[in-house]
């Protein structure tokens, strides 16, 4: 599951620029004058906001976008100034993993999930555990209520957030499959190692899903549709793409810590 990379630019990139001295390693990025340096900056703020928007989706209403924006834009600083054009990798792939991360470094921050919702949703995947092992398949929401004492609409709040940490959890690793090994061996060598045996190991646990299951994370995440879109190309209702994306993280995080034990998902 990958995200496609962004190729939204804006109006000016049709256009020489300061930009393109820096992409090509031409003139370093201290080396630009202050003028120089907003340029590049207003050249590439338009990918923030893109990233944003998307991570915004999966968020809940509480989290602002301008909170999202302000990260990313810490983001892009870094990576304009960390960005080594001689290892061969492009900006654009660089610059977007850092933006995406530093979104999810200031989510992590904020620990948008209050205690109470935490509780539940521990409550609430226990539940899950024992009675998809008992009877073999998952549990409805009418079924948790009663095994639970949670009323159905907390419940569903309650599913919601878990595929809110869930949904950051795999665009977390998702940011690492966007560099190649040469950047993460000049950038963060240790990572490198680390990152792609988590993916090795989640990509073996994806193809133990149901078709349909598959096919919805695929679609949400590889070609980015929203659930709306995803509900068009299966030929399903919006409701019914939610309870298969749902329940095919539940059944990844499941599995990934009777397998490995607590970990990134």
């Amino acid at each position: 599951m990958v995200t496609s990379s962004f190729s939204g630019k804006n109006s000016c990139s049709g256009n020489s620029g300061p930009w393109e001295d820096f992409e090509t390693g031409r003139i370093a990025w201290p080396d630009f004058t202050a003028s120089q340096q907003e340029s590049i900056v207003r050249h590439y703020a338009p990918k923030i906001k893109y990233i944003a928007s998307r991570l915004k989706y999966k968020l809940p209403k509480s989290i602002e976008l301008s909170e999202l924006i302000s990260a990313g834009t810490l983001g892009l600083v870094e990576a304009l100034g960390k960005f080594q054009p001689q290892m061969g990798i492009k900006f654009d792939t660089y610059s977007e993993n850092r933006i995406r991360g530093a979104m999810l470094d200031e989510l992590r921050r904020l620990d948008w999930l209050p205690r109470s919702l935490r509780q539940r949703i521990r409550h609430l995947d226990e539940a899950i555990q024992r009675l998809g092992n008992e009877h073999g398949v998952l549990p409805s929401e009418a079924e948790l209520s009663k095994d639970t004492g949670i009323p159905i609409k907390d419940i569903r709040e309650t599913m919601e957030a878990m595929q809110n940490q869930l949904c950051l959890s795999l665009d977390n690793m998702q940011d690492s499959l966007l560099l190649d090994e040469k950047n993460m061996e000049y950038d963060e060598p240790y990572r490198a190692v680390a990152t792609n045996d988590l993916i090795d190991k989640v990509a073996a646990l994806i193809e133990q899903l149901t078709p349909r299951e598959k096919l919805v994370l695929s679609l949400y995440y590889t070609d980015e549709l929203n659930m709306r879109e995803t509900a068009e190309v299966m030929g399903i209702t919006e409701g019914r793409v939610s309870q298969l994306h749902t329940q095919a993280l539940n059944r990844l995080r499941r599995e990934f810590h009777n397998q490995y034990g607590n970990g990134a998902l």
